[in-house]
């Protein structure tokens, strides 16, 4: 006879996994390998989640680090975390047909720190160095004219030539926490600094984090499903851990340890903005199968965002 499983309350954040951004990226690629069938090349991955790439790699696209590594005459779309100016420049000049997958909220702080520079501005940008969005919005303003600040002590330690002809943006992925800390000190520092309309953090990341602090409260554990290249993924674990709830990243199902479940009763599950749905019912059903599963879902806000896509891929959606 078997022995009966242990019960397992699996409380699911509310919202969580794909948001607008990825979405539209995703069907970019999509569209592109119906439109001049495979290969379709992609610089970088197109969203950081390797479910993601490796179905988006079955069905005929090619993800290859710069732009020298595409071949001429075939097509190749950027991704959704922003490119430098000079990518595209370059493509056009190689003559390759190319699509911009680059999330407009990310393309809406790209405008903001061109008008911003074009005023005569210099940026202090909160971000994470090395990150692909840092590394695209860098690119879109000359060099020296934007200086990075990743922590709340390079706040406080940074001495620009003209202070009181500041702004300050942000990357979209970023902890609403953190952020609004290292704002805090800017503010105080530089009384002048000017921000923006509205804000850089993306409406997905907020969300998602908000949903976490929410199931925290009555958890023992929380699994974020994401990848360790995912900023906003990341941002989720230490959403949790500083509301005193222990947190896991993981890729998917295969991941978990069940020795971290040892005295759970209720366990937290969220995915980042980059996570397919398909990957936590997958987390799902592994629980299922070594715990009494009850699921309830916790009550955030209900996104209805959706963006455009590219002109030419409307018409083939």
């Amino acid at each position: 006879m078997l022995a009966p499983k242990p019960p397992l309350h699996l409380l699911i954040a509310a919202p969580r996994g794909f948001c607008a951004g990825v979405d539209r990226a995703i069907r970019i690629v999509e569209l592109a390998l119906e439109r001049y069938g495979a290969p379709v090349y992609v610089r970088h991955e197109i969203v950081h989640n390797k479910y993601v790439v490796d179905t988006l790699k079955a069905q005929g696209a090619i993800f290859v680090a710069e732009l020298d590594d595409v071949p001429d005459g075939v097509p190749v779309v950027f991704s959704a975390h922003g490119v430098p100016k000079a990518v595209p420049a370059k493509a056009a000049e190689r003559g390759l047909d190319f699509l911009d997958a680059t999330c407009p909220l990310v393309s809406k702080v790209h405008r903001q720190a061109e008008r911003l520079v074009e005023a005569g501005r210099h940026i202090l940008f909160i971000g994470h160095a090395g990150h692909p969005e840092v590394i695209g919005t860098f690119g879109q303003v000359p060099e020296g004219r934007m200086t990075l600040i990743e922590t709340a002590e390079d706040a406080e330690r940074v001495m620009p030539a003209d202070p009181h002809n500041l702004s300050f943006l942000t990357q979209t992925t970023l902890s609403v926490d953190d952020t609004a800390e290292m704002i805090r000190v800017l503010e105080r520092r530089f009384p002048d600094i000017k921000g923006p309309r509205g804000e850089d953090i993306c409406y997905a990341t907020s969300n998602r984090q908000a949903a976490v602090k929410d199931i925290a409260r009555t958890c023992d554990f929380v699994l974020v499903i994401g990848s360790t290249k995912s900023s906003n993924s990341l941002r989720l674990v230490e959403v949790s851990e500083r509301e005193g709830v222990p947190a896991r990243l993981i890729a998917r199902a295969t991941d978990i340890d069940l020795a971290w479940l040892e005295g759970v009763r209720t366990l937290g599950l969220t995915a980042g903005a980059s996570a397919p749905e398909t990957l936590v019912r997958e987390v799902v059903d592994f629980l299922a199968d070594h715990f009494e599963i009850t699921e309830s879902e916790g009550e955030g806000v209900v996104e209805r965002m959706v963006f455009k896509l590219p002109r030419g891929l409307e018409a083939a959606a």
